[in-house]
Formats: C-alpha cells, sequence, structure tokens
C-alpha cells in the first residue's frame, strides 16, 4: 500500500545523473561509502498526528518555566535573523554563535538535569519516519556509517533514539553539541567547540567533542575514527533545507547522492529542491526510498 504513495511524492530532475551516481558507487562498494543525515524533519517526521511534530531542540523543557520563556524568547529574536536572505553569512555565522551560546548559557543556569530531558522526550511529539530502523539496520550490516548532524543537543537526540526506536546501531554516531553533567545528574557545561546551523558539517568533526565516553571510548579511538569516515569518499546526504547540502562540506567526496525531504510550502519550493537534490521526496513521505535506494546501491553484499 505504502509503495504508489512513495512514487506519487517522488520528484528526480534528472533521472540519466542519478543512474549514472548510482553505478558508480555500487561499483565502488560499501566500504567507500557513508551516510551523512540531518535529524529534524528529516529522519524525524515533520507531522505528527496531522500538526506540526517538536525538535530535538524545542522539545526540551527545563522544569523552569522562567528559562524556558527566556530560551523562547531568544529564539523568538534569533529565528528571524538566521532564516534572513540578506543579512551576510559572515555576520550571519556570528549571530548563531551568539545565539547557541546564550541558549546553552540558559541550560546551565536554570539547573537542566537529565531526568528532565528524559521527561522531555517521554512527553513530545517527535517521532521517526517509517523505515528509519530498517534503514539503520541494513546500514549496520554492510558496517557502513551513519553521521547525524545537528546543530542541536547530541544528549536529546540519543535519548530521542533510544526511547523510539528501542535499540542502539554501532554505526550511528552523531555530531552535536555534548552536554557535561555532574553526580547529582545536573548540566554543568558543555564539551568542545559550538556546533551551530551553520558549521554542521564533516569540518565539525574535529570540532566535536569525544561521542559516547559513556560507552569508553576515548580520544584516540574517536581521532582514528573521524579518519575512517573521511576516507569513504562516495556520500548519501539526507536532509530537508537547502542549507543541509554543506553538511558534507570538509570531506573531499567523489560521488554524492543527495536526498531532500520537502515538507512543506512545496509549491513555492520544489523548483530549487529538484534542481540542487538528486531525489526529493514530497508530503512528509517515509524513509522506505532511501532504503530502496542503498538496497539498490549493495543488494549483492547485503544477500
Amino acid at each position: 500500500m505504502e509503495q504508489p504513495d512513495l512514487v506519487a511524492n517522488t520528484v528526480i530532475d534528472n533521472p540519466r545523473a542519478l543512474t549514472d551516481k548510482i553505478n558508480l558507487i555500487r561499483d565502488a562498494g560499501p566500504s567507500k561509502f557513508q551516510v551523512i543525515a540531518d535529524f529534524d524533519a528529516t529522519l524525524t517526521k515533520y507531522r505528527v498526528n496531522g500538526l506540526r511534530g517538536q525538535t530535538s531542540h524545542g522539545l526540551l523543557q527545563q522544569g523552569n518555566a522562567d528559562y524556558d520563556a527566556k530560551r523562547q524568547a531568544l529564539y523568538d529574536h534569533y529565528h528571524p535573523m538566521e532564516i534572513s536572505p540578506v543579512i551576510p553569512i559572515e555576520e550571519k555565522t556570528k549571530l548563531m554563535e551568539e545565539w547557541w551560546s546564550k541558549t546553552h548559557d540558559l541550560l546551565i543556569e536554570g539547573g537542566l538535569t537529565y531526568d528532565a530531558i528524559k521527561k522531555s522526550v517521554a512527553n513530545s511529539s517527535i517521532a521517526f519516519r517509517e523505515g528509519v530502523t530498517e534503514l539503520f539496520g541494513f546500514l549496520e550490516k554492510l558496517e557502513i556509517p551513519v553521521l547525524i548532524f545537528s546543530a542541536g543537543l547530541a544528549d536529546v537526540i540519543e535519548e530521542v533514539l533510544r526511547q523510539n526506536l528501542h535499540r542502539t546501531f554501532k554505526n550511528v554516531k552523531i555530531v552535536s553539541n555534548r552536554m557535561v553533567f555532574d553526580d547529582d545528574g545536573r548540566l554543568v557545561s558543555f564539551k568542545g567547540k559550538l556546533i551551530h546551523v551553520l558549521n554542521k558539517n564533516e569540518h565539525a568533526l574535529d570540532m566535536a567533542a569525544p561521542l559516547h565516553d559513556q560507552l569508553g571510548a576515548d580520544i584516540g579511538e574517536e581521532e582514528e575514527g573521524n579518519a575512517y569516515v573521511k576516507q569513504r569518499t562516495n556520500v548519501l546526504l539526507l536532509g530537508d533545507h537547502l542549507g543541509d547540502l554543506r553538511m558534507s562540506d570538509g570531506l573531499s567526496y567523489e560521488t554524492r547522492i543527495c536526498i531532500g525531504f520537502l515538507n512543506d510550502n512545496i509549491e513555492k519550493s520544489l523548483e530549487s529542491y529538484r534542481k540542487e537534490f538528486d531525489l526529493v521526496y514530497i508530503n512528509d513521505a517515509p524513509m522506505r526510498g532511501a532504503l530502496e535506494l542503498v538496497s539498490q546501491l549493495f543488494s549483492t553484499e547485503a544477500s
């Protein structure tokens, strides 16, 4: 029943160019391949039960109404600047650094706890697209890394994964802002350099603090892992904004297939999306199209 809907919501501007890329990536094999994905409204649904779903940042409630209101006020002030087409990129970058720094300071000052994160996720309206679990599992079997780049909060994203997918994937790595909690589970600082909406790309691999250190990974292992993914020069990129195309900046890729999820303002945006992305899914389509693509790429190895 899903297949006709998926086909009806698929737009490919240049099928021949996409076929050529598929052939190049298939010939190179899975050892040269990696997936780079945005999180909010890409791996997750844009709408949940007919309403706009929450983002990983937007779902967070500190358990302190005053600080939640202060963070909302920052959003109301800076978000118009983020989407403004007239602010030069250098100025906008400084503004985004300012916004993210202030927001992180409020999370610390407001006494955010890990228990509040777990409760926020449990009470949130956030859900993954159908097919995400199967996609991650297929890639895990082939030892193909998935890098989730986010300007949000790694700890929140991990909790969303934990509560919604109910399993972990050893091939999935989150490159985002990571928190440091004290023995009482209270946020005290952030690790590494700030990752915001304008610098979430493969350069952030070198900026991010060691991830998953609760599992015993050390800095040496992390640096080795970063070098490992940078050697994988064929890329499947998943995003929902044209700006997500920059997520592969910093990687000298050979062949890149870009899938865009156009969730809103379809008539206004489709022309630009179809020119920039190799393949566009509209109307909050499931992830099954991406799963079919990677199955097509590496069907022999998966069998």
